[in-house]
């Protein structure tokens, strides 16, 4: 059965680095002693390294990076994927051939923490992203653990607002154009938790969900409901 928690956001304005989710991060690794990283979507990956490692010793759970040692994935206890950019992430995992090795130890049960970049490519692929493309990876596709795409910092349109560039739901609506799918629409300080079929909405803030077909709906915190 898989575990997987998708983190709209690793920093919340305000405060550090994971500490409005530091309950949910903990709850969900608990029992977890070593987790394999992957820094893939940042550019410095030791200093990525060392920011996550400093901030998961607080929880006495040591990090392992994937740039650092070739059996990360086969020594651990959960796997973590860091924000960033995500065409930088996907290609990387491409490069590494990481994507279906962490993808079949996900469904095999290794309990899985996505942020941002990371939340993105848990989805079928990474064509909800805002991010500027400067990798090209050699597909789309990303790692299909969770059967809808993500589209985290989620921003709602503000109606006093002179810019004249798309929305985020304009920008959503336009895959659906293109794309059959569900996207959820996850905003700042809110985050998934999957076990198994069960997908829970956690945070302050509803979810807004997408489908082709349908108008977008509001989702309270709770059981993520189509």
């Amino acid at each position: 059965m898989s575990r997987i928690l998708l983190l709209s956001n690793s920093v919340q304005f305000g405060s550090g680095f994971f500490d409005h989710a530091e309950a949910e991060i903990t709850g969900f690794l608990r029992g977890v002693k070593r987790v394999a990283f992957v820094p893939c979507a940042a550019f410095d990956l030791d200093e990525y390294e060392t920011r996550v490692a400093a901030r998961f010793a607080k929880w006495n759970i040591t990090i392992t990076s994937v740039h650092r040692s070739d059996g990360a994935l086969d020594d651990a206890d959960a796997v973590f994927i860091g924000g960033g950019n995500t065409f930088r992430l996907l290609y990387r995992l491409y490069e590494t051939k990481l994507l279906h090795p962490i993808a079949e130890c996900v469904r095999a049960g290794l309990p899985y923490l996505g942020s941002s970049a990371g939340s993105i490519v848990a989805g079928p692929s990474l064509k909800t992203t805002k991010d500027m493309p400067v990798l090209e990876p050699e597909s789309f596709a990303a790692l299909g653990i969770v059967p809808f795409h993500i589209s985290p910092h989620y921003l709602d349109p503000d109606p006093s607002s002179r810019h004249m560039g798309e929305t985020q739901e304009e920008r959503i609506l336009q895959f659906l154009e293109e794309n059959d799918g569900r996207v959820v629409g996850l905003r700042e300080g809110t985050m998934l938790r999957v076990e198994g079929e069960e997908v829970t909405l956690k945070g302050p803030h509803s979810a807004r969900l997408f489908r082709r077909g349908a108008a977008p709906h509001e989702c309270p915190p709770g059981a993520l409901t189509w």
